[in-house]
């Protein structure tokens, strides 16, 4: 190598290095440094003392809330508990598995709406489920709701007695004249002239009345109990089956032809078997009167979402729609030989389950009934649990 190109190389070494600093340069940055450090450590210190702050306002809230507050983590596992949720489930729930404490939940008719016995007896709770925007957590609350759920039932009862009053009017008329009926047919089997033919006549037409009256009395006490007489797990589909099995002859011997299909497996429902029975009932017994010789009644029972819908469809002579406001009141109907409670009775029964009836008719259309009921909340395939089916 010539001493040229040595000396090149060594040129070119010292200009790539770094410029040392001085002294006072040094202890400048190292100022700068410190200065940062400590605003950078204030800061922190104010930080934490925010998220103490408001680690402690959660904790007196969380305290403070009425309702019971359950944090779950991925595995559903409790994490986090608040008082209200302690008094619901007991103590001790942090690490607890939540299939394990939310077995004491018994399932109701309402959707989002739960049980649980506790020392004062049963209450009902509302539940309503939230995931964090992490995905790493959930948060169940559950609201007692016992007097919220007692004031509707009360007031839903209040309602049926006010309705009750306004029908005493009509009532008085609708029981005066077939007693009166009844009265003069059985005075008319103390007359000796009538022979035994004539006399079974007026005895079978006296019976009819009294059974009329018989009939329209316990339609009446049922409109006005309204409230459910028991609750059971029952196949929905089994309810259709039976349904059939009632009403099929009812239609043939009025040359309607009736169909019936149910589509919801093994679907239960929870409920008064009994009485949904009689509200369907009444709903395919009004649409076989109200259909032609040689007309429709079909049965569709469907399940939409979390609800089961039981629709009566018949290509009869539909409803005018000045009369479709009116048709579910008591006493109202368009039938000489109507006890006008049937449908009342029907949507009161629905009501009472946490479901609703509706109608969709046109005249010369037919008409289209609808009732809609919540699926039990929970599994609600356990039908081999059913009572009665």
């Amino acid at each position: 190598m010539s001493p040229h190109a040595a000396s090149g190389d060594a040129s070119a070494a010292a200009g790539s290095e770094a410029p040392r600093l001085d002294a006072a340069q040094l202890a400048e940055a190292f100022e700068l440094f410190s200065r940062a450090s400590e605003e950078l450590s204030h800061a922190y210190n104010a930080l934490q003392g925010r998220v103490e702050q408001l680690t402690e306002r959660l904790t007196v809230l969380m305290g403070a809330l009425p309702a019971g507050v359950v944090v779950l983590d991925r595995a559903g596992t409790l994490v986090q508990v608040n008082r209200a949720a302690e008094s619901l489930f007991g103590a001790g729930l942090t690490g607890r598995r939540w299939d394990e404490v939310g077995a004491a939940l018994q399932p109701s008719d309402t959707p989002g709406e739960v049980g649980i016995e506790l020392a004062d007896g049963m209450r009902r709770l509302s539940v309503s489920e939230t995931a964090l925007e992490s995905g790493d957590e959930r948060i169940l609350l559950l609201h007692d709701i016992t007097e919220t759920h007692r004031m509707r039932l009360a007031a839903e009862r209040n309602e049926r007695l006010a309705a009750m009053g306004e029908m005493v009017a009509g009532l008085a008329h609708q029981l005066r004249t077939p007693l009166a009926a009844a009265l003069l047919y059985t005075g008319n089997l103390r007359q000796p002239e009538l022979g035994p033919l004539e006399r079974a006549k007026v005895a079978d037409r006296a019976i009819e009345r009294l059974r009329y009256l018989e009939r329209l009395i316990r339609d009446m006490l049922a409109f006005a109990r309204g409230d459910c007489v028991g609750k059971q797990l029952f196949g929905v589909c089994d309810l259709a089956a039976e349904l059939t099995h009632t009403l099929e002859p009812v239609a043939r011997s009025r040359q309607i032809d009736f169909r019936s299909q149910c589509e919801c497996g093994d679907l239960s429902l929870l409920g008064d078997r009994k009485a949904l029975g009689g509200a369907i009932t009444n709903l395919l017994e009004n649409a076989i009167q109200h259909t032609e010789p040689g007309g429709m009644v079909h049965c569709h029972v469907t399940q939409a979402g979390d609800e089961v819908l039981f629709t009566v469809r018949d290509n009869g002579r539909g409803i005018d729609p000045a009369l479709q406001e009116r048709l579910f009141e008591p006493f109202f109907t368009t039938r000489a030989e109507g006890t006008g409670l049937g449908l009342a009775i029907a949507r009161g029964v629905a009501r009472a389950h946490g479901g609703e009836i509706t109608l969709e008719s046109a005249p010369g259309k037919g008409s289209t009934f609808t009732l809609r009921l919540p699926l039990p909340h929970g599994d609600p395939h356990p039908a081999e649990q059913a009572e009665g089916s």
